[in-house]
């Protein structure tokens, strides 16, 4: 975090405290609701949303520094919880209305947030 002495971001973030930075293989999961279309069977068709996805999450985010090359993270702590924020304002813009339920990221197999948007 810029507003925080290197002594406070080492004891906050511990080694992920790196003035160079360091990487992570996010996993997202993006779930859905509403009804069931008659004929096709699905909430969403899993094509749109997977078009969805690659715009919002994909595009921006992948092979990225977070905090050098998405704008958002400018002034954001670059944090799981604050991603699954980002990805969900994204998505929530491109998905019809009410369909977007949850968004899970995985920074590791134990470290695990889930956003459902501001209740």
């Amino acid at each position: 975090s810029k507003s925080l002495s290197n002594e406070e971001n080492l004891k906050l973030f511990g080694k992920c405290n790196n003035p160079n930075g360091h990487g992570h293989n996010y996993k997202v999961i993006v779930t859905v609701r509403g009804e069931i279309d008659p004929v096709s069977g699905m909430v969403i068709n899993l094509t749109d949303l997977k078009e969805y996805m690659q715009e919002a999450i994909m595009e921006p985010l992948d092979h990225k520094n977070l905090d050098k090359d998405v704008p958002y993270f400018a002034e954001v702590v670059s944090t799981t919880e604050n991603l699954a924020v980002f990805i969900w304002e994204n998505l929530k813009k491109l998905l019809p209305v009410g369909t977007l339920y949850k968004v899970k990221v995985y920074e590791t197999d134990q470290n695990i947030v889930v956003y459902k948007g501001e209740e």
